[in-house]
């Protein structure tokens, strides 16, 4: 999957999670945690979707956090998570499997879907048509574009977003989903720069 629809889809997830566990959800930290297993793109030495796209490796990073947070981290877990399982293994098969249980197996998982075909960009237009209805109906557009020291986290979804479409990394974001990674790269800039306004104003 490529950035728009672990972003999509990470804020589908969390929405949803946050929903049923009666808790608020942190848009910012949700997209975050939506794209975390890629920073291993920005990461020299590690390889793309080895342990950094491992099931095990999260579960262990979150065990300190479900233990002082609850409930509550459960939702941040649910955005990673959909990234490696729903995002990544069930979409890997052509630009290389994942290391889902890493460190316990080093072997490589995935479904054979191809990434670049037709029926993912359009579950991933789907998945970012659904996604930005909510973000607009529920107002959690406001949200962002509120400041906010969590806005910050940002970066990471904006750098996952320009390295496939810009600069081909890991591969090339199909033309075909140019318009949903711009719109959310103009969010998640719009975002930034509303807190960095802010605190120039303070200085």
């Amino acid at each position: 999957m490529f950035a728009v629809g672990h972003l999509a889809l990470g804020y589908l997830t969390g929405k949803a999670t946050a929903k049923s566990l009666n808790v608020d959800l942190n848009v910012s930290l949700a997209f975050f945690a939506s794209v975390l297993p890629d920073v291993d793109l920005l990461i020299p030495g590690l390889t793309h979707r080895g342990p950094m796209h491992s099931f095990v490796v999260y579960v262990l990073i979150f065990l300190p956090f479900f233990i002082l947070y609850g409930r509550r981290s459960l939702v941040y877990f649910v955005c990673v998570s959909q990234h490696i399982v729903l995002g990544d293994f069930l979409t890997a098969g052509n630009i290389g499997y994942i290391q889902l249980l890493w460190p316990l197996t080093s072997d490589w998982y995935g479904t054979g879907f191809i990434v670049t075909g037709l029926d993912n960009i359009a579950l991933e237009w789907l998945l970012f048509s659904v996604s930005f209805y909510l973000i607009l109906k529920t107002k959690d557009v406001k949200l962002l574009l509120q400041r906010h020291l969590s806005n910050w986290m940002l970066t990471v979804p904006i750098v996952t977003i320009v390295l496939p479409v810009f600069f081909n990394i890991p591969l090339h974001a199909p033309l075909a989903l140019f318009i949903p990674h711009m719109i959310f790269l103009a969010l998640f800039s719009l975002s930034i720069i509303v807190d960095l306004k802010s605190a120039l104003q303070n200085i």
